[in-house]
Formats: C-alpha cells, sequence, structure tokens
C-alpha cells in the first residue's frame, strides 16, 4: 500500500486566488499547519485539525476521477510532510498540473507546475488570541513565520512561481519591501496583494491595495470563491 497523508478535505472547485483564479481545479487540503495565522481560514486544517488518513494511490485515483486538470495541493501547511513530494510526483505522472500552496517556512526536495508561497507577515501573529491562552503558539508562529532561505529555494523549484501576501494596513507594504529584497530577484507580475477577511471587502477598504499595485506593477488578487460561494468548506 502506497504511503498515507492526514487529509482535511478533498474537493471540485473554481480556483479563487492567484494567476489560476477561475481555473476549475481538484483540491487537496492537507491537515497540520507549523504556524497558528491570526486570520487563518481553514482552522480545521491548522487551530482545530480535523483528518484521515488517505493513500497517495487514492489521492492520484480521486485526481483522475475528477477529470479536471489542474490540481491544487494546499493546507495548513503540506509542506511539513515528507510524502507531499512523492504525492507531487504521482500527480504530474498522471498528466495533472500541480500547485502548491505553501506559507514558506520550509523547502523540502519536491516539484511541481506553479509553485505558490504566501509568506505570512506580522499580521498574521495570534498575539492575545483566545486559542492560545498562554501565547505559546503566538511566540512560535513569530519565530518560524518567516524563513528567507526557504523561500528563495522554493521559487527556484517550479517552472512557475507567485508570492502572494495576505494584507490588512498600508504599514504591511514595508514588511513586504524588505521580503522581496531578501527573496532574490522576483517579477512583479509574481507579486500579488490579497486584502484579508472572508467576505467580498468594500472598496474603499482595497484602494489603497489598488494604488500599491499600480504603482509598483503587482496584481491585486481578489478572492474569487468567496465571491462564488462564500466562506465555506469545500470551496
Amino acid at each position: 500500500m502506497s504511503p498515507t497523508l492526514p487529509i482535511s478535505e478533498t474537493f471540485c472547485s473554481i480556483q479563487g486566488e492567484g494567476k489560476l483564479a477561475g481555473v476549475p481545479s481538484f483540491f487537496i487540503r492537507l491537515a497540520g499547519c507549523n504556524l497558528r495565522c491570526r486570520w487563518c481560514d481553514t482552522p480545521y486544517a491548522s487551530w482545530d485539525v480535523q483528518s484521515h488518513p488517505h493513500t497517495i494511490d487514492a489521492l492520484v485515483e480521486d485526481a483522475r476521477q475528477s477529470g479536471l486538470r489542474h490540481v491544487v495541493i494546499t493546507g495548513g501547511e503540506p509542506l511539513i510532510f515528507p510524502q507531499t513530494a512523492q504525492l507531487c510526483a504521482r500527480l504530474r505522472e498522471a498528466g495533472k498540473h500541480v500547485t502548491i500552496e505553501t506559507a514558506g517556512t520550509v523547502a523540502p526536495d519536491v516539484t511541481c507546475d506553479l509553485m505558490s508561497v504566501s509568506p505570512k507577515l506580522s499580521n498574521s501573529t495570534p498575539i492575545d488570541d483566545p486559542r492560545d491562552p498562554s501565547g505559546t503558539w503566538a511566540r512560535r508562529h513569530e519565530q518560524a513565520r518567516i524563513n528567507p532561505r526557504a523561500i528563495q529555494r522554493l521559487l527556484t523549484l517550479a517552472d512557475d512561481r507567485q508570492l502572494k501576501f495576505v494584507v490588512c494596513h498600508p504599514h504591511d507594504l514595508v514588511e513586504i519591501d524588505e521580503l522581496l529584497k531578501i527573496s532574490g530577484t522576483i517579477n512583479p507580475d509574481d507579486v500579488m496583494l490579497m486584502p484579508e477577511g472572508v467576505v467580498v471587502p468594500d472598496r474603499a477598504k482595497v484602494s489603497w491595495i489598488v494604488e500599491a499595485c499600480l504603482s509598483r506593477g503587482w496584481r491585486y488578487c481578489p478572492r474569487l470563491h468567496i465571491e462564488l460561494f462564500g466562506n465555506v468548506r469545500g470551496t
């Protein structure tokens, strides 16, 4: 029997974020994360892990049965599991286009078609979060959320790449500028700003993000799946 992975859910949906927004895709969400983002929109894969073991054979077969060419491996944090590399390889052997969604804190030997790295800014740290009364996760998260060497390496492991940043306030741009300086040569077209939240934002609240994209040549990254389905599982 092939190795297993802890899976929160698998589903077919419309890719809502990044370069492939709008593309029908088969999603494989791994359960487990080495971070605890304050605004995490999939807490069932991080804060309160809910999972069932799936073999790689079964996951590849489910992807085949979906009839969709694009597969998104997400989490949680999929790259903390060594078996993810084998899953990616098997899916690509099956003719699938594979996107990996990662926070960029670890960089194992893995290949994919689109490496989607979402470094976590300081706005993600769960300070005074009731789910973390001792502050243990806040300290651990703050220490681990940025790994420049891992980000640099991940951006070399795929033919295409994107850097997505969840932003809450204009001062987040200072952190992004600093991260880009230490991440190597990045095409502005590969940098994406995504407003934090699980509802479609008011125009007034994102005007500064639009202005930043226009002035820097970055991309504005909406959450299309939120607009289409709302903040529900399986989308």
